[in-house]
């Protein structure tokens, strides 16, 4: 039974020994609650007409709920025992007016979900960051909802409430059009205080690891803490990191920028658009389109780049695969007991790069070609026969192919007869020098020397 109020409860008597209603209200009238008394000796029983007559005194004329008062009186006056907690009437209550506001689209935080039972999850797949795409919906406009007035049992009219929403609105990058909050870029959803804003800045003010997930965005990435070993990082901007950088996939479209310097324990993969700035480069392969710059070492890596790759008066390159297409600055080149270095410039490292993939497949291809040409020999099944032909035919047209793009990979070598190497330490013996595919081993030390192409042939000369 709900709560009456017993200051408006009321008690209707007939005669002393006749049955009787007692009846009282909730909070604001909203309903009617009833015991049901039997008569006493030979008093007379409840009928209808005395309920009406208890209803009508009580001013109840709305919500009458008639089966449970009958139900309640047969019970009553058959079996000659109270019959209490009857909800006889009870009102509506009033609908609220909401007006109309702008709720968050829920599509912008959906992420895979997590499988059940035993399966193997990769939790660095999952990222809390809220990622949007230009022109996606951010949030929609909720259109207002009328109100309604409601009423109690006395038939009283009660006044609904409006109901203002806080809602969201549309901050930085975003439109509001049709409806809809929409982003005008691709970035970082972020709400705080009802304003959404898309930033083109993704800033993760902490480590790289299973709590960020892999970080993949559309802009510039700025990361304050060093990036955990298994963590890939995919930018169509730039990335600063301010630690170390735990290498194992990344691609950055524009610059990147790590202050505590990259390790790539020998299976790291970088792919940089524009210029790459660190501390140095361990046990990496890097290949940059821009300027690179290293302030102390390139160890056991492989580092290309289209411009020049610039390590100072002390930078070392020790055990390392150099291609720079205009040239290589560095203190020392190799250590006594180290090992040897390659440095390779003067030609476009991603030519270099697919002419060795297609040199592959085309011996690869022509390793196939021979075998297939033996087993057609051997075979007597005529079927089988067929088979392996048609699959010669294939392979065959596949090498010409691969030979013709080859072709035009030859044709488009770039070579840049003015790449220089400048040491201004010491290059130790077992360091190769290539300038233009023309190659240049160093059987002894060399000390303050800048290295580049004269008439055809690798020269050196003391740098002044």
């Amino acid at each position: 039974m709900a709560p009456v109020s017993q200051s408006r409860q009321t008690v209707i008597i007939s005669g002393p020994n006749d049955g009787n209603v007692s009846v009282g209200f909730t909070e604001k009238d909203m309903e009617a609650w009833a015991d049901f008394l039997p008569p006493a000796h030979n008093g007379s029983p409840v009928t209808v007409r005395f309920v009406n007559m208890v209803l009508d005194k009580l001013n109840i004329i709305h919500g009458l709920r008639w089966d449970a008062i009958r139900e309640a009186l047969r019970d009553c006056n058959n079996n000659r025992r109270p019959v209490c907690d009857v909800l006889i009437a009870k009102g509506e209550d009033p609908t609220n007016e909401i007006g109309a506001f702008f709720s968050i689209n829920p599509k912008v935080y959906s992420h895979p979900k997590i499988p059940e039972g035993n399966g193997r999850v990769d939790y660095r797949t999952y990222t809390p960051f809220v990622i949007v795409k230009k022109d996606q919906v951010l949030a929609r406009l909720r259109p207002r909802k009328e109100g309604k007035p409601g009423m109690n049992v006395h038939g009283e009219a009660l006044p609904f409430q409006t109901i203002q929403p806080a809602g969201v609105r549309g901050g930085e990058n975003t439109r509001t059009e049709g409806g809809l909050i929409l982003a005008e870029i691709n970035g970082q959803m972020l709400e705080k205080g009802g304003v959404l804003d898309v930033k083109d800045t993704l800033t993760i003010k902490g480590p790289v690891g299973y709590a960020t997930g892999n970080i993949i965005f559309p802009g510039d990435v700025f990361i304050t803490g060093p990036v955990s070993d298994g963590f890939k990082i995919y930018s169509l901007g730039s990335v600063t990191i301010k630690q170390t950088f735990d290498v194992t996939d990344a691609v950055a479209k524009g610059d990147m920028k790590v202050s505590g310097g990259i390790i790539g324990r020998g299976r790291g993969l970088l792919k940089i658009g524009g210029t790459l700035k660190t501390k140095f480069i361990e046990n990496c392969n890097a290949a940059v389109r821009k300027t690179c710059v290293v302030d102390t070492a390139i160890i056991n890596s492989r580092v290309w780049t289209l411009e020049n790759i610039d390590l100072g008066d002390r930078g070392l390159i020790l055990g390392a695969e150099i291609c720079a297409l205009n040239g290589v600055r560095a203190g020392r080149i190799g250590k006594k007991e180290g090992r040897a270095s390659t440095i390779r410039c003067g030609v476009d490292f991603t030519v270099e790069q697919a002419k060795e993939k297609n040199n592959s497949l085309v011996k690869s291809l022509g390793v196939r070609i021979r075998q297939l040409r033996e087993f057609i020999d051997a075979e007597e099944d005529a079927e089988n026969r067929g088979k392996m032909m048609e699959e010669l035919g294939r392979r065959v047209s596949e090498q010409q192919r691969v030979t013709e793009k080859l072709g035009e990979l030859l044709a488009k070598t770039v070579l840049n007869e003015n790449a220089v190497v400048e040491v201004s330490g010491e290059i130790q013996p077992g360091s190769f020098i290539e300038i233009c595919q023309i190659g240049f081993p160093v059987s002894e030390p060399l000390h303050r020397v800048r290295i580049r192409l004269e008439q055809g042939m690798v020269i050196t000369e003391p740098l002044c």
